[in-house]
C-alpha cells in the first residue's frame, strides 16, 4: 500500500493517463490524415481494366475500386463472401457509374489489351474498344489498334480545339458582350447622346452576331472527327473527339506511363476548372477563390486587431470597463460562425452593399453589384469572425514583453509611441503572428458563414483577371470548404462524387499546412533576430 501511495504522490498515473490522452489524439489525427491521403491520392491512379463474365452471361468492363464482405448474419466467420465494387463509367448507357458484384457470381476474368478508358465532358469516363475513327463520313481507321492510331494525335487536336472555342466565348465574346451591357447602361444615364449610344449598340451587335457565327463553325468543326466505341454489353457509342480530355489503354500501361497519367490527372485537378456538376475536371477556382479569401480576411483581421489589443494594453486605464471589454471579445471568439454569416448579410450586403449600389451604381439597379453575396463581403465577414482570435493573441504576446525593454526605451528618452513602434512590436511580433496563424487556419476552413456570403458551387469568372479593374471585388467565388460539402452531400452521384471529396479534401488540408508553415518560418526569424538583437 506504501508503495501505491508513493506512486499516487509523485504524480505517474496523471503522467501516464495524460500521455495516453496524447497518444490516442495523435492516433486519430494520424489515422484521419492516412485516410484522407489515401483516398485523395490514389484517385489519381490509373488501375487497370478487368472484363468479368457473370455465371448469367452478363459481360462487364471496368476498373475494381473497391472490396469487401458482404455481410451474411449466421454464416461462419471463417467463410466469408466477397464482393468487388466495379466502375464501369458510360453512365448515358448503363445509367450509373458503379456496380457492386458478388464474387459468387463471376465465371471468368480477362484484362483485354484492347480496353481503352476515355475521359470525356460529360457522362462521367467511357470504356469499352475502339470500333473506328470517322473524320465527317470518312473512316479514318477501323479496328482496335488502327483506331487507336488514329485517336491519339486527334486527342491533342481536341485540346486545341478546346482553348480557341474558350478563348472565343470568353475573350471576345465576353468583352462585346460587357460593351453592349455599358452602351445600355449609359444609355439609361444620358438620353441626350441616345443616338450615339444606339449607333454603338447596333456596331456591337453586329460584331456580336460575327463572332457567334465564327463560333459556330469553329464548334462545327471541331466536332466533325468521331470516335465510336464498343461497349461491354455490344452496344457502340459516337463521341466527337472534342469532347475526349484524355484517353489511354489501361491494360497496356508500364508503371513510368502510370505515373505520367497520374501527374497529367494531378495537374488538370489543380489547374483547370471543374466539369461534371463538379465531380471531374479540377478545382482551380476553388483554389484561387480560398487563397484570395484567406489574404483578404488576414488584411481586414490582423490591422485591427494588432490596434485594438495595443490600446486594450497599452492605452486604456484597466478597469470594469476594459475587463468587461476583454470578456465580450473572448466571448466572440466562441460565437457560432453561422451568427457571423446571418450579421454579414444583413450588414455588409443588405445595408453596405445596397447603399454602394444605390449611390454608385443606381444605372444598374434592380440588379445589385454590391448589394449580393460576393469575395469583399465572405472577406469582411471572416475578418470580423477571426478578429477576437487575433486580438487575445496580440494582447498576450504583448502582456509576454518585458516590463524593463519598456523602461530602458523610455530611459533612453524614447516617446511612448516610439518604445511601442521600435521595441514592443518587434518582440510581440512572434505572438502576433502565432494568432494569426490561428485565425488563417479557422478562416480557411469556415463553411457556413460563406453559404449565405458569396461563395456558389460554380464561378467560372474569377475575382482576379485582365478585365478593367482587374480585381473584382464584387463577384461570387468558389470556395474549397464549400466544394467538398458540395460534391459530398449535394451530388446526385454519391459514387462518382466521393474520391473528389477526398482529393479536395487533400489539398485544403495541404494550403492550410502551408500557410502555417509559411507563417512559423516568418515568427521563427523574427523571434530569433530579436532574441539575438536583446544581447
Amino acid at each position: 500500500m506504501s508503495a501505491l501511495r508513493d506512486l499516487i504522490r509523485r504524480g505517474d498515473p496523471a503522467i501516464w493517463l495524460a500521455g495516453t490522452g496524447l497518444g490516442v489524439c495523435l492516433l486519430m489525427i494520424g489515422g484521419m490524415i492516412a485516410l484522407i491521403l489515401t483516398r485523395g491520392l490514389g484517385f489519381f491512379w490509373p488501375g487497370q481494366l478487368v472484363e468479368v463474365t457473370l455465371k448469367n452471361g452478363t459481360v462487364l468492363l471496368g476498373e475494381v475500386s473497391g472490396r469487401e464482405i458482404i455481410p451474411t448474419p449466421g454464416a461462419p466467420a471463417h467463410l466469408p463472401s466477397f464482393r468487388i465494387q466495379l466502375k464501369l463509367g458510360n453512365r448515358d448507357l448503363f445509367g450509373a457509374d458503379y456496380r457492386w458484384v458478388d464474387e459468387e457470381e463471376i465465371a471468368a476474368r480477362a484484362w483485354p489489351a484492347d480496353a481503352v478508358y476515355i475521359e470525356r465532358r460529360e457522362y462521367g469516363p467511357l470504356l469499352g474498344r475502339i470500333v473506328k475513327v470517322t473524320d465527317g463520313d470518312r473512316t479514318i481507321a477501323q479496328g482496335p489498334e488502327p483506331g487507336w492510331d488514329a485517336l491519339v494525335p486527334l486527342i491533342d487536336k481536341a485540346e486545341f480545339d478546346r482553348t480557341a472555342i474558350r478563348r472565343l466565348e470568353r475573350d471576345e465574346i465576353g468583352d462585346v458582350n460587357a460593351r453592349i451591357e455599358l452602351a445600355r447602361l449609359a444609355l439609361k444615364q444620358d438620353a441626350g447622346a441616345r443616338e450615339l449610344l444606339e449607333r454603338e449598340t447596333a456596331a456591337l451587335t453586329g460584331q456580336y452576331t460575327l463572332l457567334e457565327l465564327r463560333l459556330g463553325r469553329l464548334a462545327e468543326d471541331a466536332a466533325r472527327t468521331r470516335v465510336t466505341i464498343k461497349v461491354a454489353d455490344g452496344r457502340e457509342k459516337d463521341l466527337a473527339t472534342v469532347d475526349v480530355f484524355r484517353a489511354y489503354r489501361a491494360n497496356q500501361l508500364s508503371t513510368f506511363e502510370r505515373a505520367r497519367v497520374y501527374a497529367s490527372r494531378l495537374w488538370e485537378f489543380l489547374s483547370s476548372d471543374p466539369r461534371e456538376s463538379n465531380t471531374e475536371g479540377g478545382i482551380f477556382p476553388a483554389i484561387f477563390g480560398t487563397l484570395m479569401m484567406v489574404i483578404l480576411m488576414s488584411f481586414v483581421a490582423m490591422p485591427f486587431g494588432i490596434v485594438a489589443a495595443l490600446y486594450l494594453r497599452e492605452y486604456a486605464r484597466q478597469g470594469v470597463l476594459v475587463r468587461v471589454v476583454r470578456i465580450a471579445v473572448n466571448n466572440l471568439a466562441g460565437v457560432p460562425s453561422i451568427v457571423f454569416g446571418v450579421f454579414g448579410l444583413g450588414f455588409f450586403i443588405y445595408f453596405l452593399g445596397g447603399t454602394i449600389d444605390r449611390v454608385f451604381y443606381a444605372e444598374r439597379l434592380p440588379t445589385p453589384t454590391f448589394g449580393t453575396g460576393g469575395i469583399l463581403w465572405a472577406s469582411l465577414t471572416l475578418g470580423l469572425l477571426t478578429v477576437p482570435v487575433v486580438i487575445v493573441a496580440a494582447e498576450e504576446a504583448l502582456a509576454a514583453v518585458p516590463r524593463s525593454m519598456r523602461e530602458a526605451s523610455l530611459a533612453t528618452g524614447a516617446t511612448k509611441f516610439q518604445t511601442i513602434l521600435r521595441v514592443v512590436l518587434p518582440a510581440a511580433a512572434p505572438g502576433i503572428l502565432t494568432g494569426l496563424i490561428l485565425a488563417m487556419a479557422r478562416g480557411a476552413g469556415e463553411v457556413a458563414p460563406l453559404m449565405i456570403t458569396g461563395v456558389v458551387k460554380l464561378a467560372p469568372d474569377l475575382p482576379l483577371d485582365g478585365t478593367f479593374p482587374f480585381l473584382h471585388l464584387e463577384r461570387k467565388f468558389m470556395h474549397l470548404g464549400f466544394h467538398i460539402y458540395d460534391v459530398g452531400f449535394q451530388s446526385p452521384n454519391v459514387e462518382a462524387a466521393k474520391p473528389m471529396v477526398y482529393a479536395t479534401a487533400v489539398l485544403l488540408l495541404v494550403i492550410v499546412v502551408l500557410l502555417n508553415l509559411t507563417a512559423i518560418i516568418v515568427r521563427t526569424r523574427l523571434r530569433r533576430k530579436y532574441q539575438t538583437s536583446a544581447f
